[in-house]
């Protein structure tokens, strides 16, 4: 992709501290987009602000609890009043949570995991649709899991988030298919070099897998072509 590909755009990515949030980011910015980069480390978030800066491209910080909607609704509002729209939305904040047997999920921690994974996605689609919709392009991506469609042994807490939140990205995407110009995608990234399967994998060498910049590559090439809105990308080793 060219550095002017995205110029104009404006971007906003979740989880975007570390790993694929903050490769995606950097990437963005690379090519042109002014991202908008949340996450509730600032300080991380400094710091993909200044690679992005670095590298010639702009970004807008907004250290954000996104299990908090009111912050989200003031996010929205930063932003409409900034920009008046939004081009591209990357969903991508998630958590793992404990990886154990159905019968013995936390409700507690699954109910937190539920919140970040899912609510926290709807609240941001709802704050967001009206300035998707003032875009003459709009993109919308999903980070998900393949245990979304092929559930595995205790992974069920995780596998439940990322099954629901398909369905819901894809029931918005029909709903506003003929009435705007939002295309819908589901990005599932695969094995990736990042804390979350350091967590779920600790005996993994990171170096046999792909690293957060391969998907963050793959987002780009996704957003240079016209795809059909309600895409499944599953993204492969280089």
């Amino acid at each position: 992709m060219t550095k002017d590909r995205l110029a104009g755009r404006t971007a906003l990515v979740t989880g975007a501290s570390r790993g694929i949030g903050a490769a995606t980011a950097e990437a963005l910015g690379a090519a042109g987009a002014h991202v908008i980069i949340t996450a509730r480390t600032a300080e991380e978030l400094e710091g993909v602000e200044e690679r992005i800066h670095a590298a010639g491209g702009t970004a807008t910080i907004a250290p954000m609890d996104l299990t908090a909607s009111e912050s989200i609704a003031r996010l929205a509002g930063a932003v409409a009043e900034r920009w008046g729209k939004l081009d591209i939305l990357v969903l991508n904040a998630a958590m793992l949570g404990t990886l154990t047997p159905v019968p013995q999920i936390d409700a507690k921690e699954f109910s937190k995991v539920l919140t970040l994974n899912l609510l926290a996605n709807q609240a941001m689609i709802a704050a967001f649709d009206l300035l998707l919709r003032r875009s003459e392009d709009a993109r919308l991506l999903a980070i998900t899991s393949s245990v979304g469609t092929r559930p595995r042994a205790f992974w069920g807490a995780y596998a439940a988030s990322k099954a629901a939140l398909e369905t819901l990205a894809l029931s918005y995407a029909d709903e506003v298919q003929k009435i705007s110009n939002i295309r819908v995608a589901l990005v599932d990234p695969g094995a990736t070099a990042t804390v979350m399967r350091t967590r779920a994998f600790p005996g993994e060498d990171p170096a046999t897998i792909k690293q957060p910049g391969d998907v963050a590559n793959a987002i780009l090439a996704l957003l240079e072509r016209d795809f059909d809105t309600g895409h499944r990308l599953v993204v492969e080793k280089p």
